[in-house]
């Protein structure tokens, strides 16, 4: 992929505290592959971002379970990988005006990562590619455990995919 970027996209893992959650075996080895880890909130435990960036580099936002992490992380980052310009938020707000509103945010943005729901989105609107990669650890109202893969190459997104983790047992 020569200086493409390979990153992992988790958000809302809430592991640590009094959770019994653990980020699945599956993850693990996934970050094992990818150049970077961005993680779009609701880490809850230092730890589990000290495991990860002992396995590959990592960027990460403050979500609102965040609490021992205000202070450490910022609301809001932007960066450029594999010449695509990133941009992660936790909360981006009601389903209705989403893509306005992180339009407004981050204008330059080619990506927009979010977290808070714990529903994937994977969509592009007007030449920006909205992107929640569900949660590994709690699915919440979700059908299915999730985290995101996107590869960015040359100033292009040449891969955005949502990873289900657990599938429907047959009938």
């Amino acid at each position: 992929m020569g200086s493409g970027v390979r990153a992992l996209v988790l958000a809302d893992t809430h592991v640590g505290g009094a959770s019994t959650r653990q980020v699945p075996a599956q993850v693990w080895s996934a970050m094992r592959e990818a150049d970077v880890v961005l993680h779009a909130g609701d880490v809850v435990d230092a730890a589990t971002l000290e495991a990860i960036a002992s396995i590959t580099p990592v960027h990460a936002v403050l979500g609102n379970n965040d609490h021992t992490l205000r202070g450490v992380l910022p609301d809001r980052v932007e960066l450029s990988l594999g010449g695509v310009h990133v941009a992660m938020v936790h909360e981006s707000g009601a389903t209705t005006g989403r893509a306005r509103r992180v339009r407004r945010w981050f204008p330059d943005a080619r990506v927009v990562i979010f977290g808070h729901s714990h529903m994937p989105c994977n969509e592009w609107v007007d030449g920006q590619l909205l992107f929640n990669p569900g949660s590994a650890t709690w699915k919440r109202m979700a059908p299915h455990h999730t985290y995101g893969l996107l590869e960015l190459d040359a100033g292009e997104v040449t891969r955005h995919e949502i990873v289900t983790l657990d599938r429907p047992s047959a009938p």
